[in-house]
């Protein structure tokens, strides 16, 4: 899994970042820590707090200039100003995997031209991403099994969490498809989940269909 842009896109999640993040993004110039602090209704002491973090994450660059154009003696100091990095990230929030439900549903697609039944071609496509995603996971041996398979979904962007001995998932990473085809991403989705339990070597767990409103439709429960 690369987690490479996990912490700057992490940086996100605050609102108040966000949308000094957004700000600074859609103005033409830099922008200095007053105005920006003004643009989003912020303390200026809270908007440069969350300007420097953009900084450290990578997401904001700085540069100092003098606002007036003049120079010399009296012209006063440079202001510090912030421009979006250069470097590019795919953000979403909260995440979503379309590029992952495309695959399965191409593959499918793929195999149903060759004859296979659509049916069975949509639901071996999606265990089989899910199977490949459980195995290329290094995981210590004896950890116990729904604490590693909701370590896992997160970095997948379901926002897993393990409540009483069963793993909820906060976030749908399909979710725009699944409203308008709610049967089949959702029976997608339940068996990618099942293949990366599998694909971990997990027999104690099974995914279950489940759904309930603000939540993903599938949840992962002691297997029996």
């Amino acid at each position: 899994m690369d987690l490479s842009h996990a912490a700057p896109i992490g940086a996100l999640a605050d609102d108040n970042r966000r949308a000094l993040y957004e700000y600074v993004v859609g103005e033409p110039d830099p922008v200095g820590r007053e105005q920006a602090a003004t643009a989003v209704g912020l303390p200026l002491h809270t908007a440069s707090f969350h300007l420097d973090r953009l900084v450290t994450e990578g997401l904001l660059e700085v540069e100092f200039r003098r606002l007036t154009g003049r120079t010399g003696p009296g012209a006063g100091r440079p202001s510090k100003l912030y421009r979006p990095a250069e470097r590019e990230f795919a953000v979403s929030l909260p995440p979503r995997r379309y590029d992952l439900v495309g695959d399965i549903l191409a593959e499918a697609v793929s195999r149903a031209a060759d004859g296979a039944p659509l049916e069975r071609s949509l639901t071996s496509s999606a265990r089989e991403e899910g199977l490949a995603l459980g195995r290329a996971v290094v995981a210590v041996p004896d950890s116990a099994t729904l604490p590693a398979v909701a370590e896992v979904l997160t970095g997948q962007g379901y926002q897993a969490r393990l409540d009483d001995d069963v793993v909820t998932l906060r976030n749908c990473p399909f979710d725009d498809l699944a409203r308008k085809h709610t049967e089949l991403v959702c029976g997608l989705n339940r068996t990618f989940v099942q293949g990366v339990v599998e694909g971990m070597d997990r027999g104690d767990a099974t995914a279950c269909l489940e759904p309930e409103d603000g939540w993903c439709c599938v949840k992962v429960r002691p297997a029996g």
